[in-house]
């Protein structure tokens, strides 16, 4: 047997510079690089065999959360078949990942992280920043990446290593299993040397299998769907990561059944499909909406039917309602006791198509869905060509980004106001023009996931959709943009605070307590529309954006937005565009729900009016048995 000498990092890294996936016949290097921060966990192991071995290209990052955020977009932009890895020091370091771990665990997307750990050895600890466990010796802060990993493990001997890194590549390119992949490295380990078997760095390419469902299965979906009278589909992520948007366009044009889209699948069809009703659930539109609270046969097609997507439960309102679930994953494909269809979404809508041959549903109600549709479409443009003095509204932010920029381009966003918004309002013209982490709805994603999706499609235009308190949690990731050359175009969206809460606050009759970034004596009153009870804090996010690197364009309303979108797009630089928005006009929820109990015993007649009105809407929750 044909051995090669190396330290444990060095092998690890030349591992991984020789896996390969594969699917439909197209091969490519599964990993694109290893971001890192350096630290004493890991510059002697890790550092050292990267610097080494510069065919897995190192990039610097700014914030350990961040660059797993970038990893989470790449991976998403790539449609799982790519991804980054991430390397970081023992402490602080590596839980700073943690967050970013489960985002991606949460929206199956992945990454893999590589933690510096303690010392196997443990004749010198505690090392510093250990976290001693006076019940055990084996227990360190990395152990707090297990609930958020799909696969974790702790690399105690060098030749630990081999078996651990064929379950991490089992576990990421597996569409039903893949997430975070969490190998802890202690730091005396990386640096050991082992007699590896040669074979461990040959080339190895993993097949991404396209699984067909179960021949039954489809035949009980197609009997489901042939006696059903409103049916309409859900369709989520899986769509769009199996490569599936073209199936599922020629089976609804083939049958007239309407789609909804959940925030992972927007895009899964063009906005101005006659059958695309948009967003669905609790950020979703009215036309929606209205076809999901009569609808008997609900098609699910990739999605985990989180609450907004069911709008807590209340979106399904036919008495009669069944699931049939598409899932190439049997715990999603299960959910409300469905008629389970496991299978990949492509070729299961092939087939599926095939089994309905000749099947339509009743003309009358294509004709209904048709029209919702473009009742909705002018809706959205009512909202694009609102003109607020003198702030704009975030409708009209949206509405300009996207009709001004390319039409291929890539829009990312992740929490706030922004995304339900964007949900409702973003006319998606391929299936990547919109890039929405909401499944951790993670502040902090938007300018690091922008870094990682323009590395993903480096000819793309990227534009990040962030407000001010999300760019206030994490935009360093800027630095490493510039410091790459990826070109982002920021719309930095000034609220004065934090928008989405405070709204959520007024609903439930707490007045945006807590919610404006103002001095405490001011932040603890109810705030008018006009914010005139309230000092605002000196904050300059536009000189901070400067600081950064980036160009700044500052706007004074919704010209100068357009101006400046034109500016971004001719600038060869990152450019940030601040504006200030209206911090009181909203999109309204267009007959949806979302369960948030207010308090149920209070002194405040606000809070107790909204929860007689909460009263009313949890009782029409549902389970679907």
């Amino acid at each position: 047997m044909a051995t090669t000498r190396l330290t444990m990092a060095q092998a690890l890294v030349t591992f991984l510079t020789q896996q390969y996936v594969t699917r439909d016949g197209v091969e490519q290097q599964f990993f694109a690089g290893c971001f890192g921060i350096f630290g004493h966990g890991n510059i002697s192991g890790m550092g050292q065999a990267l610097q080494q071995i510069p065919a897995l290209r190192y990039y610097q990052a700014r914030n350990e959360q961040g660059m797993v955020h970038a990893a989470t977009a790449f991976a998403k932009t790539a449609n799982r078949l790519q991804t980054l890895a991430c390397t970081t020091s023992i402490g602080p370091g590596a839980t700073n990942m943690v967050t970013g771990a489960a985002t991606a665990t949460i929206n199956r997307l992945p990454v893999l992280l590589l933690p510096g750990d303690i010392f196997a050895r443990r004749n010198v600890d505690p090392v510093l920043q250990q976290l001693e466990w006076q019940q055990s010796r084996d227990m360190s802060a990395n152990d707090c990446f297990k609930p958020v990993s799909r696969y974790w493990d702790r690399i105690n001997r060098p030749d630990q290593l081999p078996s651990a890194l064929l379950e991490a590549m089992r576990t990421l390119t597996s569409p039903a299993d893949t997430g975070a992949v969490t190998l802890c490295l202690p730091q005396d380990v990386q640096t050991e040397a082992f007699e590896y078997n040669s074979a461990l760095f040959e080339k190895r390419v993993w097949h991404i299998a396209r699984i067909r469902p179960d021949r039954h299965a489809i035949t009980r979906a197609a009997t489901l769907i042939k006696n059903a009278q409103r049916p309409l589909i859900i369709a989520g992520g899986g769509v769009i990561y199996s490569d599936a948007t073209a199936a599922l366009s020629e089976f609804v044009a083939a049958t007239g059944i309407p789609v909804g889209e959940t925030m992972a699948g927007k895009g899964s069809l063009r906005y101005d499909n006659p059958l695309n009703l948009g967003a669905i659930g609790a950020t979703g539109t009215l036309a929606a909406n209205r076809i999901a609270r009569d609808a008997d046969v609900i098609i699910g097609i990739g999605t985990r039917y989180g609450d907004f997507t069911t709008a807590s439960k209340t979106a399904f309102q036919h008495p009669n309602v069944h699931f049939i679930n598409i899932n190439v994953c049997e715990f999603d494909a299960a959910k409300h006791l469905a008629t389970m269809v496991q299978g990949d979404a492509r070729e299961t809508l092939s087939e599926l198509q095939a089994a309905l041959a000749g099947y339509q549903v009743d003309p009358s109600y294509r004709a209904e869905a048709s029209q919702l549709q473009a009742e909705w479409d002018a809706e959205v443009q009512r909202i694009y060509d609102i003109r607020l003095t003198p702030l704009p509204s975030q409708g009209e932010i949206i509405g300009a980004v996207n009709e001004l920029s390319d039409p291929g381009a890539i829009m990312v966003c992740a929490a706030g106001s922004l995304p339900g918004d964007l949900h409702k309002l973003w006319r998606t013209r391929h299936p990547k023009n919109y890039h929405l982490e909401y499944g951790n709805s993670c502040m902090g994603y938007e300018v690091a996931g922008g870094l990682g999706i323009k590395m993903a499609a480096p000819d793309r235009e990227v534009y990040v959709m962030v407000g001010d308190g999300s760019w206030l949690m994490m935009s360093t990731e800027l630095v490493t943009a510039i410091q790459e050359d990826r070109k982002l175009i920021v719309v930095l969206i000034d609220n004065d605070g934090y928008k989405s809460i405070g709204g959520l606050s007024r609903s439930l009759g707490q007045e945006g307590f807590g919610t404006r970034y103002a001095y405490p004596q001011q932040n603890m009153l109810p705030s008018d529309a006009d914010g005139n009870d309230v000092v605002r804090l000196p904050l300059d996010l536009a000189g901070n954006a400067r600081s950064l690197g980036a160009d700044v364009i500052e706007c004074d309303g919704y010209v100068d937005l357009t101006k400046a979108i034109a500016q971004a797009r001719a600038n060869r630089n990152t450019t940030v565009i601040y504006i200030r928005n209206d911090r009181y006009q909203g999109v309204a929820g267009y007959e949806s729900w979302w369960d948030v109990p207010p308090a149920e015993v209070s002194d405040s007649p606000g809070v107790q009016a909204k929860r007689r009105e909460w009263a009313e809407m949890r009782a029409t929750e549902r389970d679907y048995l």
